[in-house]
């Protein structure tokens, strides 16, 4: 099986003849392939993409743990993956198959269909054919030739057709049967895999039955995870919800804590203060005397001030000198030092260099110094201490030497002392120090730690801290670091002896082996019964007394010593012991100790003793009486109650110490440090007094002190300063004792948090007893009383704390819960909201049940309310575990307040009602509140009638009435039957009023016609309530109308306009004019037909322009009326913006040059000037006053507006800075339009026609202007681009920069300029970002002599930005000196070169510039053109035609340049133009075309470069061309010549030169032929002869033949040319049509000789040239 058979179990294909063939793969079939064929089995193979959601499923099935989900079909077995993925592929080929048999049903259906049709046409043409047979028949019987001619084409059209229905009968038949034999073919593959497809719907149903299960596995789970996380979040919000409970239970707590403790302090706090005033007195007096001390000190310091200055005046003049000293000498060594070549500043800043590396040397020397004496003195410290501790200690055992233990330490001490001072000490200076046992304990820790010495195991303890103070920071680390710690812990090490070392002196201890018979000793020698020696709760002076026994439990016989007690312990422990002697192992003794405490603390130390094998210790505790608190429980759960029950329980407080103390309850949560323990009110007293007292003292002292200190560190301070001290002392000695604290203060935060905590009704309360006293080893019960009032839980946390400072507070948790009656209404308090007056509004009552049987229920409304308020049923029975639900009607009517004052308020509208619910067998009624805001339904106008005036017919007046809701509810409000010519706004009269609100609603009266109106606008509100609103008006019908009366233009930007277009008509058709004012109309009666004036009134310094503002109508005209909004600033704003910056600026400088006076001032102040005795005083502070007076005057000068010209730069920053500032203005014009009531008299036509104000027409103009966000930047913010006088062709550019100034980007777009005009853009507009910049290139080309101007608008989203560009195009007049044509350079040596100028006159009024091109540097004529072309093709030789680039250099130059290539000339000036031509070899061809052109494509001149360059100074031109003009490849022309003699033959070769001479012959005469050679000779730069000679031999053989040169010889000057005429007159012996050929050689002399061959050839001609 291939890749395609395992992807699917089946194929099926049909080839072209419609074959089927169908092959399906089953487990019967792959059995039968063989071993090498893949078939489904159970190791699960890898699936397709398309299913892998089964395995998926299937992994989730394992995942999610789900019990057995197999199906009796499949024996209990799982299935497998790949059985599934087997039975989805057998579905899908199985359904395939099925839809090949349905279309081949489908085909065959449709054959048949077809082939039924094909016969029915068949015989539907038989029958028409039988039909036309009949017919033939009959006309041949009628013998009717033209029928029968006509049927029998009809005959053989359809015998045509009919056999074509045969033959497509026979095709349709033959596909009939291929169909049908393919679906039989499909039919028998469905038979074949029946079987199998019973197999798969097996498979099917057994999935489906399994996907069923698993779904409803699943959906339990979803269910169950569903459940928990209701039951998680239940749980989390009773959590939460106890969490806000015990936290407002601990607020409770807190605030009553806060008040009892508030009461406490404010009781004792008022005497504190009358103590603290009785100190404050006193402390007032001492403070008079010490400012009477301070004043004297002050005095003596001013003196001692004055003093110390003068002398510091002395010392900086002494400094001063030296410093100019020393600079002097630098400056003289600078300059000898420059004089002698040095570098100075090198110099200078190495002997600078030096000098700071010595001044370094001396302060480490210095520091160094200091550093050696301060470790020898801690040395000696170190000494004298040790030996102190030495001296206090009993030597009890003789210690070995040192120098013999320890025979390194003499050493390292004089290496450290060589170390810290270099310099040998003398033999008196040699003491023994603390360094032996430095230097024992680093270098030799193992062998210390064997044999230390037991005296520093019984150090005092004021020693060892001295000891631990002096071993703080040493200079280098080692012995300090390694050791510090291990002196410290010296008291704790035991000693360790090992067995091999022997005993090291005679004076040591015999201490024997750790190891006794092969046992280890672990611990002490000897314990201690007790282990520790505890006096408990002593008391001072008295004495106690205990015996200890001390057991011998080493393996070795033992004897102990008594050694003493700590030190700290010697003043109050007594030991009486014995020495019992050796003692052996296990056997005891005894000892006695003896406490009298002296001190009311708590001690420990230990008792030392000494044994055979070591040191040990007995601890020693003694502790003073203390308290040990503790109650019998920490929780009290009361459980569920009812409410109104009261339940008490207790708390037991044990006290097992022997220390009584007070105790209190308090229910704060938080407990300060300050507020953990309780005083009793002697102590707060006390201690409040002794606290102030020392508060006081420690305030003045640090007065006191501070001001001396002021005093000794600002000696330079003045008298006045002092005065001010002592002003500013007396209040701070006044705010620093607190005052008295204002009672009123206290005792409303007091009330304050009272009230709040009888707030809430308190359930859990505390008992009678909540402070005491509870003494030693005694118990006080503590009652908590628990009284439910409300339902629910109740939880209270409260503390017990304790005077004594070290007992913590207990903290104790209270919980209880409530249930409430059997019958209560779900919702105790029913609120009905706001309602209005004579509306019905209802809700229902719930009322629940727990009882176990059915009740009576009553519901009792109270007398007051029965007319407004009803409950249905009034009586009712509630079943048992059920609800009972009552209907609440409420219908206030006007009088609720008349009859129910008690629940009503007036003024509020607030109605509380008090209702009754009876139970039958429940005593206490159940009672539930109907809560409401009863308010009105009225609209209410401001005023009753409404007067719109005289309004015509085009326009509208506008009226505004304000109405106001007066009821608490928002009432929704419409005017309903608004007439036509009447419009309600906002919104069309509809709308909704907020509570009290008043809404101002534009009334906009639009007559249709001239008459009187009187009409009535009725606004109902949403219940249906009509409240009336009458108006009256006029209308008015004038002459003109306007087609809009009100415009309203969009946000234009500041440079933008807009443009509005509207109409002004004159309807009246009557041509008769009325020569009298017309009154106002007011019925429906036109006003006589007349011409109408107008005119409009257009207020001053406005942005707005109408066009035309003034004219006239006749009737049926209309006149076209543009209105245009250009905002701008106004120059009166740019001119009080200039004087705005101007302040400013002024003020930022006198602000600058206040701070630099002030800066001034400060500098002199360091160094202060004071006049002695005998001085005069300075007066250079008086000079710099008066040298600023003349600054601050001319900075007070404020610009004058006048002095601003437009245009200046103060101006233009201030117009910038309006534009970027400016935010938004609104501007509303009303401009009124006057008519005419008709045109003047002709009598008289200056007078002015009568105006009517009812004729008047108004427009209405809003006009907002925004800031602009595109604003010009170049050209000082014009919008004006001049590109002034430009000549005719050329192109100018300028430049135009705008920037966006706005928050938004600006997308760019320019308006079409005029495609055939003068200006264009040159680049393209972009999006620009917010404070980018773009610049535009603008070209001004003008074509024309006249000027220019055109508008390009720079399109943005928010605004058009208009750029006007103007210019003039002049017609340039320059002139050339030279003609133009040939201009000959002549002969030219090579490599050398001549120059000729020419001149170029400009005449015009404006700079005119050009440009001179070559064509051989011209890229539109390359070299090598077509005219080198015809001349190489062509076939005349004799063609004097010159290609127009000739030869060039063979060095790449060219032959030609020119200076200048371009350039401008300015107006009325002359411009010189070098044209040079320099060959580099030898030719006749050099040629180019100099062309000298204008920016405007016009030509001035064009001329041909000719030139010649030849190696020699004599040349010989002219004749005929043997060669083209050009340098080329080909051969040059070679006559056929005779052959020279031996004596002809010359060294050089020859130049061959051809002149052909034809003489022409008419009417029997012959005329000779004429022509000329020229010969010169080159001027040149280089040494030669002065004349060249030129020669012409075989002059006799030339005349024979008819020729005749003229001169033969002669010379030629430098520079010079001379011409040789040779003449041909045909001989008498000439035969016509011969041609005549002959060699003449013509010898040239220069720097050089040259021989010319001149070839001679002549012939007459017949026919006139």
């Amino acid at each position: 099986m291939d890749v395609e058979d395992r992807e699917s179990p089946f194929d099926v294909a049909s080839d072209r003849r419609g074959q089927l063939g169908v092959h399906l793969t089953t487990d019967e079939d792959s059995e039968e392939d063989g071993p090498g064929q893949d078939t489904f089995n159970d190791d699960e193979p890898a699936l397709p993409p398309d299913l892998e959601w089964l395995e998926e499923l299937y992994e989730e099935d394992d995942g999610d743990g789900v019990g057995d989900l197999a199906v009796a079909a499949d024996n209990g077995k799982k299935r497998s993956c790949a059985a599934t993925a087997r039975m989805f592929k057998l579905r899908r080929n199985l359904d395939q198959l099925d839809c090949f048999h349905q279309q081949k049903e489908r085909d065959v259906l449709k054959a048949r269909e077809e082939l039924k049709l094909c016969r029915q046409n068949i015989d539907s043409v038989m029958e028409q054919r039988d039909n036309l047979e009949k017919a033939i028949e009959q006309q041949k019987a009628a013998d009717n030739t033209v029928a029968v001619f006509r049927l029998r084409s009809q005959h053989k059209h359809l015998c045509q057709k009919l056999q074509c229905e045969e033959e497509l009968e026979g095709r349709i038949n033959t596909e009939l049967k291929q169909q049908e034999l393919e679906l039989n073919e499909v039919e028998v593959e469905l038979g074949r895999f029946s079987l199998l497809r019973q197999e798969v719907q097996e498979e099917e149903r057994v999935f489906q039955v399994h996907k069923a299960q698993r779904a409803v596995t699943r959906l339990q789970q979803e269910r169950k995870a569903s459940q928990n996380l209701q039951l998680k979040m239940q749980h989390l919000r009773d959590k939460q919800a106890a969490m806000l409970k015990e936290e407002e239970t601990e607020c409770q707590k807190k605030i009553e804590a806060s008040q009892a403790s508030r009461k406490m302090a404010a009781k004792h706090l008022k005497e504190t203060i009358k103590r603290m005033h009785q100190q404050e007195a006193e402390k007032e007096q001492q403070n008079r005397e010490l400012l009477e001390k301070r004043i004297q000190a002050v005095k003596s310091l001013k003196s001692n001030i004055a003093s110390t200055q003068e002398s510091l005046r002395v010392q900086q003049r002494r400094a001063k000198a030296n410093a100019q000293k020393k600079e002097q000498q630098q400056r003289q060594l600078r300059e000898s030092l420059q004089a002698q070549g040095f570098n100075s500043i090198r110099h200078m800043y190495q002997q600078k260099q030096q000098e700071e590396i010595k001044r370094k040397q001396e302060e480490f020397a210095e520091r160094q110094k200091s550093k050696r004496v301060e470790i020898v003195a801690r040395i000696l410290q170190e000494e004298q201490l040790v030996k102190n501790r030495k001296r206090n200690q009993a030597p009890l055992l003789k210690k070995p030497s040192n120098t013999g233990r320890y025979p390194s330490l003499g050493r390292a001490r004089e290496k450290l002392l060589s170390y810290l001072d270099p310099s040998p000490p003398s033999a008196s200076e040699e003491r023994p120090t603390i360094l032996r046992e430095f230097s024992d304990i680093s270098s030799s820790s193992s062998a210390s730690s064997d044999a230390e010495d037991p005296e520093e195991t019984i150090h005092q303890e004021g020693d060892c801290q001295s000891f631990a103070e002096s071993l703080a920071e040493p200079e280098f680390s080692g012995l300090w670091d390694q050791n510090c710690k291990k002196l410290l812990n010296e008291k704790s090490t035991l000693v360790q002896v090992k067995q091999e070392e022997p005993s090291m002196a005679s004076g040591n201890l015999n201490m024997p082996a750790k190891k006794v018979h092969g046992k280890e000793l672990k611990g002490p020698p000897f314990i201690s019964k007790p282990e520790v020696i505890l006096f408990k709760d002593f008391e001072v002076g008295k004495t106690y007394k205990k015996k200890i026994v001390l057991t011998n439990i080493s393996y070795v016989t033992n004897h102990c010593k008594l050694l003493g007690v700590s030190a700290h312990l010697k003043n109050f422990i007594f030991i009486n012991f014995e020495p019992p002697g050796p003692l052996s192992a296990g056997m005891c003794c005894d000892m006695q100790a003896v406490f009298q405490p002296m001190v009311n603390e708590d001690l420990e130390g230990e008792v030392q003793f000494t044994s055979a094998v070591g040191p040990f210790s007995v601890p020693v505790r003694c502790t003073i009486k203390k308290c040990d608190l503790e109650v019998d429980s920490q929780f009290i759960d009361f459980g569920l109650h009812v409410v109104g029950q009261t339940i008490s329980r207790t708390v037991t407080l044990t006290n097992k110490g022997a220390l009584a103390t007070h105790f209190s309850l308090d229910t704060s949560t938080c407990l300060c440090p300050e507020s953990s323990y309780v005083q009793m009110p002697s102590q707060i007293s006390a201690n409040t007094c002794q606290e102030i007292n020392s508060q006081n003292t420690k305030s003045d002292n640090q007065r006191s002190t501070a001001s001396v200190v002021t005093g000794e560190l600002q000696p330079k301070q003045e008298s006045q300063e002092f005065s001010e001290v002592l002003q500013q002392e007396q209040p701070e000695a006044s705010a620093t004792s607190p005052g008295p604290i204002p009672e009123g203060c206290v005792s409303t935060d007091v009330d304050t948090q009272l009230d709040q905590s009888h707030s809430d009704p308190i359930e859990i309360s505390l008992g009678n007893v909540k402070e005491g006293k509870i003494g030693p080893f005694e118990s006080i019960k503590l009652e908590v009383v628990f009284t439910p009032t409300i339902p629910g839980e109740a939880k209270l946390d409260f503390h017990i704390k304790f005077s004594d400072l070290t007992s913590k507070p207990i903290p104790i948790q209270v919980r209880a819960v409530a249930v409430s009656v059997p019958v209560w209404v779900v919702q105790p308090s029913i609120d009905l909201k706001i309602c209005m007056f004579d509306r019905l509004y209802q809700d229902s009552i719930m009322v629940q049940s727990r009882a176990s049987t059915a009740l009576k229920l009553t519901f009792e409304v109270c007398p007051e309310m029965r007319k407004h308020m009803e409950i249905l049923p009034k009586t009712g029975f509630i079943q048992a575990q059920s609800s009972f639900s009552a209907q609440l009607k409420f219908l206030p009517r006007c009088s609720l307040s008349k009859d129910a004052q008690k629940f009503f308020d007036r003024d509020t509208g607030v109605l509380e009602v008090p209702m009754t619910v009876q139970v039958a067998g429940q005593v206490k009624p159940v009672h539930f509140t109907v809560q409401a805001v009863v308010t009105s339904s009225d609209l209410q106008f401001d005023r009753t009638k409404v007067d719109f005036g005289h309004c015509s017919i085009y326009q509208s007046v506008r009226s505004s009435v304000r109405l106001t809701n007066l009821s608490l509810l928002p009432q929704d409000f419409g005017f309903l039957g608004v007439p036509e010519f009447i419009e309600v706004q906002p919104n069309d009269g509809f709308g909704t009023l907020l509570p009290q609100e008043t809404l101002e609603i534009d009334l906009i009266f639009s007559a249709d016609k001239a008459k009187e109106y009187s009409f009535q606008l009725s606004c109902r509100s949403g219940i249906n309530r009509d409240f009336h609103l009458s108006c009256r008006a006029v209308g008015v019908h004038p002459p003109l109308e306007l087609s809009h009366s009100l415009v309203q233009f969009g946000a234009t930007a500041l440079g933008d306009r807009s443009t509005a277009i509207l109409y002004l008509i004159n309807h009246q058709a009557n041509h008769n004019q009325s020569k009298q004012a017309i009154p106002p109309v007011v019925k429906d009666t036109m006003a006589p037909v007349a011409p109408r004036l107008f005119s409009f009134s257009l207020p001053k310094d406005s942005d707005v322009s109408i066009t035309p503002s003034a004219g006239g109508l006749l009737p049926g005209e209309r006149c076209l009326v543009q209105v245009t909004f250009r905002p701008r600033l106004l120059d009166q704003e740019i001119k009080e913006e200039t004087q705005r910056l101007l302040h400013q600026a002024k003020l930022l400088r006198e602000r600058e040059l206040k701070m630099n006076r002030h800066s001034e001032q400060e500098t002199k102040k360091e160094v202060p000037v004071e006049t002695s005795k005998g001085k005069k005083p300075s007066v250079i502070p008086e000079n710099s006053k008066v040298s600023d007076g003349p600054k601050t005057e001319q900075l007070t000068e404020s610009p004058n507006p006048a002095d601003i010209q437009p245009g200046s730069q103060q101006y233009e920053e201030a117009r910038a800075s309006l534009l970027y500032s400016f935010t938004q203005r609104c501007s509303e014009y009303t401009i009124p339009c006057f008519v005419s009531d008709g045109n003047p008299s002709e009598e008289d036509r200056q007078t002015q026609p009568a105006w009517s104000p009812l004729n008047t027409l108004d427009l209405k103009l809003l006009c907002p202007a925004v800031q602009p966000p595109l604003v010009v930047i170049s050209s000082s913010g014009h919008s004006i681009i001049d590109f002034q006088q430009v000549t005719v062709g050329e192109r100018v550019i300028k430049r135009f920069t705008v920037q966006n100034i706005s928050r938004e980007s600006l997308d760019l777009r320019s308006s079409v300029l005029d495609v055939h005009g003068a200006f264009s853009l040159l680049n393209a507009l972009r999006c620009i970002r917010p404070g980018e910049k773009h610049t535009l290139v603008l070209a001004f080309s003008p074509g024309l002599e006249k000027k220019y101007r055109e508008t390009l608008e720079v399109q943005s989203q928010k605004m058009n930005l208009e750029v006007t560009l103007c210019g003039e195009g002049v017609l340039p007049a320059v002139t050339s000196s030279h003609p133009g044509g040939l201009l000959d350079f002549g002969y030219v040596l090579e490599k050398e070169s001549t120059s000729q100028v020419l001149k170029l006159q400009n005449s015009s009024a404006v700079a005119v510039g050009f440009r001179v091109q070559l064509a051989s540097l011209s890229p539109s004529m390359p070299q090598g053109g077509a005219d080198r072309v015809a001349l190489l093709l062509g076939s005349d030789t004799h063609s004097q035609a010159q290609p127009t680039v000739g030869t060039q250099n063979y060095s790449g130059l060219s032959v030609f340049s020119v200076v200048p290539a371009g350039g401008s000339i300015a107006a009325g000036e002359s411009q010189d133009i070098t044209v040079t031509f320099h060959p580099d070899h030898s030719s006749v061809n050099y040629s180019d075309r100099l062309t000298i052109e204008l920016m405007n494509k016009s030509k001035v001149c064009v001329m041909d470069l000719k030139g010649a360059a030849s190696s020699h100074n004599m040349y010989l031109y002219g004749g005929d061309l043997l060669t083209v003009p050009v340098e080329s490849l080909l051969p040059p022309l070679i006559t056929n010549q005779p052959q020279p003699i031996e004596s002809e033959v010359m060294e050089k070769p020859t130049i061959p030169v051809l002149v052909s001479l034809r003489a022409s012959y008419s009417k029997g005469t012959i005329t000779p032929a004429v022509r000329e050679l020229q010969v010169g000779c080159i001027r040149s730069t280089l040494p030669s002869k002065k004349s060249g000679e030129f020669l012409c031999d075989n002059l006799a053989s030339l005349r024979q033949q008819g020729f005749s040169v003229e001169p033969s010889k002669g010379t030629v000057d430098p520079g010079h040319k001379r011409t040789i005429t040779v003449t041909w007159t045909p001989p008498s012996e000439y035969k016509p049509y011969e041609v005549v050929q002959t060699c003449v050689p013509v010898t040239l002399k220069g720097d050089e000789t040259n021989v010319y061959r001149v070839t001679l050839m002549a012939s007459v001609s017949t026919t006139a040239d």
